[in-house]
C-alpha cells in the first residue's frame, strides 16, 4: 500500500513538472545583465556588409535593447539582427509573440528558429512596424512564415528554440528598441 502510494505522488510529481514545462513563457524586460542572453548577428558572417550593433540602455525606470546600423544588400547580405537562445522552449498554450517597441518609422521583424530550422538560414519571420512612440505588438505564431520549402508552415511553440529581432531584406538605416519581448 505505501509503495503504491509513493508511486502516486511521484506520478503527481513528474506530471506537475511536465505542466510547469509546457507553461514556460520567457518575458525579457532587460533589466537583469541582458548582455549574457542576447548575442549580436549580421550578415558578415555569410560574406554581407551590412553593420550595427546592440545596446542595452535605460530610460528612467525603461530598460530596453537598442538595435542600429545600416542593412545592405550587397553581396547577398541584408540582415542585422540580435537573439536569444532559449534556456526552454515554451508550452504548447503559446499563441504568439508580444512585444513593445519603439523605432524610426522602418518596418522590422522578429525570427524564430525551432528544433527544424538546422540550416543557418532557415527561420520563421513576422514583420511588424515602428513608430517613435512605445507601442505594443503581438504577432500570431500562425502569421510566422517559413523561410523556405523544407519547413513546415508555420513554427509550433514547443519547438522554439530562438528568438531574434531582426532589421532585414532591403537598404535602409536601422534604428529599433525593444524593452520588452516574451511569449504570449
Amino acid at each position: 500500500m505505501r509503495a503504491n502510494f509513493i508511486g502516486l505522488v511521484s506520478g503527481f510529481v513528474i506530471i506537475g513538472c511536465m505542466m510547469a514545462q509546457a507553461d514556460v513563457k520567457l518575458t525579457e524586460d532587460f533589466s537583469k545583465s541582458p548582455e549574457t542572453r542576447w548575442d549580436y548577428v549580421a550578415d558578415t558572417v555569410m560574406g554581407g556588409v551590412s553593420s550595427g550593433q546592440v545596446q542595452f540602455r535605460s530610460e528612467g525606470n525603461v530598460a530596453f535593447a537598442r538595435l542600429t546600423g545600416t542593412v545592405s544588400t550587397v553581396n547577398n547580405g541584408g540582415f542585422i539582427q540580435f537573439r536569444r537562445k532559449l534556456p526552454d522552449r515554451p508550452g504548447t498554450g503559446v499563441s504568439g509573440v508580444r512585444l513593445l517597441v519603439r523605432g524610426n518609422g522602418e518596418q522590422y521583424f522578429v525570427h524564430l528558429r525551432t528544433r527544424g530550422t538546422v540550416l543557418p538560414w532557415q527561420y520563421y519571420q513576422a514583420a511588424f512596424a515602428t513608430s517613435n512612440e512605445w507601442t505594443e505588438i503581438y504577432l500570431p505564431l500562425s502569421g510566422f512564415k517559413a523561410s523556405g520549402a523544407m519547413l513546415r508552415a508555420t513554427p509550433v511553440a514547443d519547438a522554439i528554440t530562438s528568438v531574434g529581432v531582426v532589421a532585414y531584406g532591403r537598404d535602409h538605416e536601422a534604428s529599433v528598441d525593444v524593452s520588452e519581448i516574451g511569449f504570449y
